[in-house]
């Protein structure tokens, strides 16, 4: 299934559609270039053309272009090895060029608003230097223009693209359709082109499901904007690996199903090799590849929109990628690290976000992945008991976040061992509290005894019990055998540590 987006990108400026004013001046900045020698950032929000008017200006301008993705490739190696050389030499067979035109390349860094200081290891510094002592025309890409540092900013001029009026959209729609031999009615359209809010891309790819397999388009295929999310992810998985006959089914029911894109993505990838032969593994693998790309942008930018193209591919790309329809019935598994129901989610996630004092959001979002990927399986057995016991986890709890089963001795062991440290560091933090000490003369003379370091001044519970046991509180007495020997190696262990925020 050939990407409609990429199919009909424009190959000039005179073909795009709307914003007629930023189109007007990135043409003007590139005729004047050797004037001024800046680097240009193209933002605006996402789908509206950017990227198109960047390959649309270097065939215009006979221009090689060189494209790096600033939040995939962004260290500083990375950009002077490929960008810096480019904007450095002339063309990309390394021969000297003159001051024509046809001799220049465009190198175009995208998502240059999603380098973040130290963590992209010298990429932002790498591109400031870039822009400032580039040898030939370079064009950033952004969505959100003031994310990108104030250096940055400084050394280039900016040009603005705008959300794309449905008047502009309707007839890119109205083109494609002509141009892939389907009739439509005129308010399908205008719906698709409504429904997108601007976004152009957004309703090549809306009209793309909707119109595969049919020679005519109604306003009753279009899938509305109404999304019900009545869909179970069972039957999801049922249209996108076996049942389903077009793409676009496929993708209706991604809008249908009460998950998110990143949680799909993780039921297709843990079920789908139990329908898909090699070859349909194969294509499908590829459409996951993109899903997790748009996904990993989602993430780095926190630009939700980008969910509508992981979706696309994770549901419509995968069904595209199997031969025919599939019969009988197959057992789907929940996948790795999904949680087992909402509520032991939920209660999960608060019990992290209340014992570290932070939303339900980075609860989720920040620590759990973590937590899961530490105890996978119970693994290592001190870690999932320190957790246990720091978050007060019960067996459900604790299969949720190791992908253990929650009636293994495994697991119940675990539990059992974390009531005990939880009981052993309320004594050991109580003051004596659990012994009955009254804190006026006792207390005193407690403290007296640690001054003269015969005695810390604490009681232990197992002190405490002696004195109703029938052994008089003597001290001397033995204590009752309970069929385990002690260990002193164990005891030398526990140093008082407050729980698993000790070593995250």
């Amino acid at each position: 299934m050939t990407d409609w987006t990429e199919r009909y990108r424009p190959s000039s400026l005179s073909e795009l559609r709307g914003n007629d004013k930023a189109v007007k001046g990135v043409r003007e900045w590139a005729d004047t270039w050797d004037d001024h020698r800046e680097a240009l950032v193209v933002h605006g929000s996402p789908g509206v053309g950017k990227t198109s008017a960047a390959h649309a200006l270097a065939a215009d301008m006979g221009w090689e272009t060189v494209e790096l993705n600033a939040s995939d490739q962004r260290t500083a190696d990375v950009i002077e090895r490929y960008a810096g050389r480019a904007a450095n030499n002339t063309t990309l067979n390394g021969s000297s060029g003159g001051d024509d035109t046809g001799g220049r390349q465009l190198v175009i860094l995208d998502e240059a608003d999603n380098i973040h200081g130290n963590y992209d290891r010298g990429g932002k510094s790498a591109v400031t230097e870039l822009v400032k002592n580039a040898g030939q025309p370079v064009i950033l890409i952004a969505n959100e223009y003031y994310e990108m540092s104030r250096g940055l900013r400084n050394a280039t001029r900016d040009i603005e693209f705008r959300d794309v009026g449905a008047r502009s959209i309707v007839p890119v729609l109205r083109d494609i359709c002509r141009k892939e031999g389907i009739e439509f009615d005129s308010d399908a359209l205008d719906r698709i082109a409504e429904r997108n809010s601007g976004d152009l891309r957004g309703a090549v790819n809306d009209l793309q499901a909707v119109a595969d397999g049919r020679d005519r388009l109604t306003l009753e295929d279009v899938i509305t904007g109404d999304r019900d999310r009545s869909m179970d992810v069972f039957p999801f998985l049922d249209l996108v690996l076996k049942e389903g006959e077009s793409a676009q089914e496929a993708l209706q029911a991604s809008y249908d199903v009460d998950e998110t894109p990143d949680d799909l993505t993780k039921w297709i990838e843990d079920n789908m090799l139990k329908v898909y032969d090699v070859a349909e593994a194969t294509r499908a693998y590829d459409y996951l590849a993109d899903a997790d790309v748009w996904l990993g942008r989602v993430w780095a930018s926190q630009n939700y929109s980008y969910w509508r193209y992981a979706g696309d591919n994770l549901s419509a790309g995968v069904a595209a990628a199997r031969d025919g329809t599939k019969g009988g019935w197959t057992r789907w598994g929940r996948p790795q690290f999904y949680h087992s129901t909402s509520n032991t989610s939920d209660e999960v996630v608060r019990a992290i976000a209340e014992r570290g004092g932070f939303s339900m959001d980075t609860a989720r979002r920040a620590v759990l992945p973590y937590l899961q990927a530490m105890t996978h399986h119970c693994k290592p057995r001190e870690v999932t008991v320190e957790m246990a016991a720091a978050y007060e986890f019960e067996e459900e709890h604790i299969s949720f976040v190791t992908g253990s089963g929650e009636t293994t001795n495994k697991v119940q062991s675990i539990v059992e061992d974390a009531e005990e440290r939880r009981a052993e560091r309320m004594e050991e933090h109580s003051g004596g509290a659990f012994a009955g000490v009254a804190p006026s003369t006792e207390a005193a003379e407690a403290d007296a005894e640690t001054e003269d370091g015969s005695d810390d001044g604490q009681t232990s519970l197992a002190d405490a019990a002696g004195e109703g046991t029938g052994t008089d509180g003597d001290a001397d007495a033995p204590a009752p055998d309970d069929g385990r020997d002690a260990d002193p190696e164990a005891a030398e262990e526990d140093d008082g540590q407050s729980g698993l925020s000790d070593f995250m």
